[in-house]
């Protein structure tokens, strides 16, 4: 008779991601039992305390990897080997609460006209009806969008650090189904938010349908879900692998959907356009930490051993996504959806790093981990600070998102517009920027493999990206407004912190990326 056995769970390694998903379950508590009036500072300090001492739990949980012989971190398997705590994952895990404390800031200081906030007050109320404007003239609060951010934030602490499939596709639904929800809040242009929303959940709940029969395959090949297991498996399984080879497909394609690589991208545009900026400003620079990593961690620890066969596609995915992203930002007339666009082009850069991924690596030459998790960096706060300038910039109707009531914003704002063309030129890859040594490490990452063809695609989509970014700038600066042109809203402490660190990130990493890439270096590898 076989004994059971108590499963272990390693909290001290944990507990960060416990603290921040006991936090969304008390932020659901405050919205029950604490009176209205008082929900709003309720929720805000709540959050904010829990992703610092989340974020304060990852730094010491970093102290606590042991190193190997090169320096570099080397962490375990916890959770019954579900959950793998090593470098890269606790990178992960330290980038991802630092942007959504910022993305908590945006959402707490986010006001229209008139001091209500940019979520609805009431989201069941049907769009244009009285109960809609009877809530919109009591200016009350959307106050769940808190708990939701934090029930986001903790799937993707767990999406990250994935060592099995079951595990994957939990954090998977528990990162996405807020987001669902989140995207469809927007106090101003209902319909679109909506909209997105519905187009949002419908596309993502058929990609997780792909993963989740990706993940019933791979098991029926290896007879396992852990990536440990699987690798092992196919390193000592001959013959056949037609079943292995499907379920990587279809798990490809669930991960693909959920960084925005094309052919999956086409909910992207629609989505960062109808969802309120605050949600934009965080769900895109947040979620592709996760899912990259995740993705990452897949593919390198899971399925390294069959990567001649999975490269191929990673080749055309990375091409095919820069070229599209690039082609289609050209005519974009929407800002949100011209950087949605130029998001699209980022996940193809992101891809051709990983290209490198079971290149022999040699002296000085970088990882694919490293450069996935640098540029991961440069990225999530390029866009965290462009989408929240976003948020300042408004005309009669609103929060202006048309390039043409951009005019004349570097004669009314040169601040504002000149911290915003720095973003735009960092996301083109202007050298001493922070968006140039990301592009530099990851193509450096893919001529590692020999990937030359691919990283000279990525020059050149690099250079007709510029386009679309200097319009901006010239639209901001050289073109007459329509009227009065746009005004550009007080910022309050908040938003102003949040810009300025993205504003010193963005200098920071493109004059000095040394200690960032010491530190990205020195997360290492992933645990096998």
């Amino acid at each position: 008779m076989n004994e059971f056995h108590s499963p272990t769970i390693e909290y001290s390694l944990l507990w960060p991601m416990l603290v921040v998903l006991g936090a969304a379950c008390a932020g659901v508590l405050v919205e029950a039992f604490v009176p209205r009036k008082a929900r709003f500072l309720s929720q805000v300090v709540l959050s904010l305390a829990s992703l610092a001492t989340a974020f304060g739990g990852v730094v010491y949980v970093a102290t606590q990897l042991t190193s190997r012989g090169d320096g570099k971190a080397f962490g375990t398997v916890a959770a019954e080997g579900s959950v793998a705590v090593d470098g890269p994952a606790v990178f992960a895990w330290g980038l991802i609460l630092l942007i959504a404390i910022f993305g908590v800031m945006l959402f707490a200081e986010r006001r229209l006209e008139g001091g209500v906030s940019a979520f609805a007050g009431q989201a069941a109320a049907l769009p244009g009806t009285s109960d809609e404007r009877r809530v919109s003239e009591r200016g009350l609060e959307h106050t769940e969008v808190y708990p939701l951010l934090l029930f986001a934030v903790g799937g993707m602490l767990l999406f990250a650090a994935a060592s099995d499939l079951l595990t994957l596709f939990v954090g998977l639904e528990v990162l996405s189904l807020p987001l669902y929800l989140l995207c469809g809040l927007a106090r101003r242009r209902r319909l679109l938010s909506q909209e997105a929303a519905l187009k949002y959940f419908l596309l993502g709940a058929f990609s997780s349908g792909f993963l989740l029969y990706g993940i019933a395959l791979v098991y029926g090949y290896a007879g396992t879900v852990t990536y440990a297991g699987i690798s092992e498996a196919i390193a000592n399984t001959p013959g056949d692998r037609g079943l292995l080879l499907l379920g990587i497909g279809l798990l490809a394609v669930g991960l693909f959907f959920k960084v925005g690589a094309a052919p999956f991208q086409a909910w992207t545009p629609d989505v960062y356009q109808g969802a309120p900026t605050p949600v934009t400003a965080f769900m895109a620079a947040a979620t592709k930490v996760a899912a990259f990593v995740a993705l990452l961690r897949l593919f390198d620890v899971a399925f390294g051993a069959e990567r001649w066969s999975w490269l191929p596609v990673f080749w055309v995915v990375a091409l095919l996504t820069m070229v599209l992203g690039a082609v289609l930002a050209i005519a974009q007339t929407d800002v949100k959806r011209m950087l949605a666009y130029s998001s699209i082009a980022h996940t193809g850069f992101l891809v051709t790093g990983i290209l490198g991924t079971g290149a022999v690596v040699t002296g000085d030459q970088i990882t694919t981990t490293t450069a996935v998790l640098f540029y991961l960096v440069t990225y999530g706060f390029v866009t965290l600070g462009a989408f929240a300038v976003l948020t300042l910039v408004r005309d009669d109707a609103g929060e202006v998102s048309t390039l043409a009531g951009w005019a004349g914003l570097g004669q009314r704002s040169p601040l504002v517009a000149g911290v915003f063309a720095l973003f735009l030129l960092s996301l083109a890859g202007l050298p001493l920027t922070a968006g140039f040594t990301g592009k530099w490490v990851v193509f450096a990452a893919a001529m590692t493999a020999d990937a030359w063809p691919v990283v000279v695609t990525a020059v050149l989509t690099s250079a007709l990206a510029a386009f679309f970014y200097i319009r901006v700038i010239v639209v901001m600066y050289f073109a007459q407004p329509r009227g009065e042109g746009p005004t550009v809203a007080v910022p309050g402490f908040l938003t102003t912190a949040t810009i300025a660190v993205a504003v010193a990130a963005t200098v920071a990493l493109g004059v000095v990326p040394g200690p960032v890439l010491d530190l990205a270096a020195h997360a290492g590898e992933f645990i096998r």
